[in-house]
């Protein structure tokens, strides 16, 4: 049955959810594209801003252990718009940060947990325009990550909804790509809505077009078997491999105790531990860094970041093919992915040279960077495929969910020592040196996550029973 005969609808829902994703990473990375000009204003310190995007990370990581389970209850239409329409207003509120957190420390104070010494304009012997921005921010964080974890279980339930099984690898592919594109837009725009109408106008422009997707979202998708746009032989097309017994009711949700007594589980968890938290410091970090090592403003940053983003999509798409030529050479499945894991683990180590090699012009780490954050996504397509490789289906999203929140952890813990050294290193005014660190673990963290994860497995050992 030709595609062209049964209908495309089901393209344009993917196209919906492609859309919903690009808006998520948009949302996510107007913070750190704004972060010299924020901190300069609010006079926050490195550590200020680790403990905001550290905030972010451990509310997405804690969120995404149950965010699955709230939108199985909802349902995908009215799930995923209550996420994103939390997350839109967790972006917008960024607005109004230094107006919350003052409003927050004067209930405080007014209840006897905090001392505000109204005169000289102090909370705690701190400057109150740091202290009460850094609050505001947070709860803003707080609310963006908590909504933006209801994305991806979202979209994997529509697509498992609107496509057969044989397509749901192509969607998924599709939809993912919409992170890269957000990545790629947000350096594109966000500082050029900050120059035209100020700072605020970026977060508040971002949640606008959340409630615009909110419109089409509600209006276009039904169930399919509700979807009066969906003809006949593509709900029929849809439905072509569907087992007489329904996925929904073989699913026994395995306990988390069960889980972790396999050193599988933990091989999964060691590796998003050390590696996720990779991608989050370059999400959040990369401004400052191009501001604190070369002066670059927010609009002459635009362009190297929108460039290490584009460079991701072709480590995403090619990552995920890459164990099939050492299928070609006779090797399995579990032994090609790893294999392919290994090689694309030593790609980051060109970042070490980031900092040694920085001065001939920002280019050269700008490059080495953008290979290894290319490196991280291709790490990522096999990484989670381990999992299916291993574990029966109705333990996968059980496992990836311990996985997500290791890597949450891991990315709290890469924040918060990012912003203690960079303030140590730029006190003694040798902030490269801090940079310096930071990029050596990151060069190294794949290929020791690598070789932990081959000890703890070391041959192909599937668990086929829970």
């Amino acid at each position: 049955m030709a595609n062209q005969a049964v209908g495309h609808y089901r393209w344009w829902i993917c196209g919906l959810i492609f859309f919903a994703t690009t808006i998520n990473y948009l949302d996510r990375q107007v913070l750190s594209l704004l972060s010299p000009q924020l901190m300069s204003a609010y006079q926050w310190t490195n550590i200020d801003y680790g403990n905001i995007v550290s905030l972010f990370t451990f509310v997405y990581a804690i969120s995404m252990m149950v965010a699955g389970r709230f939108i199985d209850k909802l349902g995908t239409k009215k799930g995923y718009i209550l996420a994103i329409i939390i997350w839109s207003v967790g972006a917008g509120i960024h607005a109004i940060a230094y107006q919350m957190g003052f409003a927050l420390y004067q209930f405080l104070s007014f209840i006897g947990l905090a001392d505000i010494d109204k005169e000289n304009g102090l909370v705690n012997g701190s400057a109150a325009v740091a202290v009460y921005s850094v609050a505001g921010f947070m709860i803003a964080r707080a609310v963006l990550a908590f909504g933006e974890s209801g994305n991806f279980p979202a979209a994997i339930k529509a697509t498992a909804e609107y496509h057969p099984k044989k397509e749901r690898s192509l969607a998924t592919g599709i939809f993912n790509s919409g992170a890269n594109v957000g990545a790629i837009l947000a350096p594109l725009t966000v500082p050029a809505i900050a120059l035209l109408w100020g700072w605020q106008w970026a977060f508040i422009a971002v949640m606008l077009i959340g409630f615009v997707w909110v419109g089409f979202w509600w209006v276009w998708y039904e169930k399919p078997e509700d979807q009066k746009r969906l003809g006949a032989r593509e709900l029929a097309y849809i439905n072509s491999d569907v087992d007489e017994e329904s996925d929904v009711e073989k699913v026994v949700h395995t306990p988390w105790a069960k889980l972790l007594s396999f050193r599988q589980t933990w091989a999964f968890a060691f590796g998003k531990f050390m590696t996720d938290g990779v991608w989050w410091f370059f999400l959040f970090w990369l401004p400052i860094y191009l501001n604190a090592q070369y002066g670059m403003a927010a609009t002459d940053i635009a362009i190297p970041i929108a460039f290490i983003y584009t460079l991701t999509m072709v480590g995403s798409i090619g990552g995920g093919a890459f164990p099939n030529f050492f299928l070609r050479y006779g090797m399995d499945v579990f032994n090609a992915r790893r294999t392919a894991m290994f090689v694309i683990a030593l790609f980051p180590l060109v970042v070490l040279f980031a900092q040694p090699l920085g001065h001939i012009s920002y280019w050269v780490p700008v490059i080495l960077i953008a290979i290894g954050a290319s490196a991280h996504q291709a790490w990522s397509a096999n990484i989670f495929t381990t999992v299916s490789d291993i574990f029966p289906k109705n333990a996968v999203a059980s496992v990836v969910g311990i996985g997500g929140f290791a890597g949450g952890m891991g990315g709290v813990l890469l924040n918060q020592l990012g912003g203690v050294l960079f303030d140590h290193f730029e006190h003694l005014g040798k902030i490269s040196v801090g940079y310096s660190i930071m990029f050596a673990i990151c060069a190294t963290a794949y290929i020791l996550a690598w070789i932990v994860m081959r000890i703890l497995v070391p041959k192909y050992k599937p668990i086929t029973e829970l």
